[in-house]
């Protein structure tokens, strides 16, 4: 399976274990969680739902016709469902926190599922993340170093641009690391491990803009 493809494998089964939906509603659910620029369409939909379906891990429930027959005989909306073979393979999905999983492609697919991602992992998923650009910082700031003399203006600048946001997304992940351990510390600490206070949650809005603005 491709890497976009095991991504939108991990969304879909993360939003069906929610609630069962047709496809145009799981669409427009992905379409949000994967990001505004990473639109999905139904040809890239449908083939992962018809895999999903030969593996056994969704189900397709066809409503009751009554209401489409009088409606003018329209077929109606196949709704999707997870098994419970999804729902076990979605919680494997959930564990996993390796490299692969602090990838730009893969992170903000995570990061939207850390709700029910345990601790721990949340854990070794954010400080993986923030290892790998803050590698990808020192080797961006050495080019500039070595290159800024020969680089014209705007190539300079977009260079900035690139290096900018990466360190916004290390102040950011800064933060949430720091919220976990403090949650982590407070007694009062729900299971989810956000305190009271919720500081996770607060800054899951930037989580699709800083994870996809970080640039290679």
């Amino acid at each position: 399976m491709s890497r976009r493809g095991g991504v939108l494998e991990f969304a879909t089964l993360g939003l069906l274990h929610d609630t069962p939906m047709h496809g145009y509603e799981l669409r427009k659910r992905l379409n949000t969680v994967l990001g505004t620029f990473r639109a999905i369409a139904y040809g890239t939909l449908y083939p992962c739902l018809r895999s999903l379906l030969e593996r056994g891990l969704i189900v397709e429930e066809e409503p009751e016709q009554v209401a489409a027959a009088l409606a003018g005989g329209k077929r109606a909306r196949i709704v999707y469902k997870l098994t419970a073979q999804g729902k076990e393979h979605f919680q494997e999905l959930l564990s996993e926190s390796g490299s692969q999983a602090w990838e730009d492609e893969n992170f903000g697919v995570h990061f939207a599922f850390f709700g029910r991602t345990d601790r721990e992992v949340r854990m070794r998923i954010l400080e993986g993340r923030r290892g790998k650009l803050e590698e990808r910082l020192d080797r961006v700031r050495s080019s500039l170093s070595n290159t800024r003399e020969k680089l014209d203006g705007y190539t300079l600048e977009l260079q900035r641009h690139g290096l900018e946001s990466v360190e916004r997304e290390v102040r950011w992940l800064n933060e949430l690391i720091s919220a976990e351990r403090h949650a982590g510390d407070d007694p009062v600490a729900d299971g989810t491990g956000t305190n009271d206070a919720g500081a996770p949650r607060q800054t899951k809005q930037d989580a699709a803009s800083d994870p996809s603005a970080a640039t290679s």
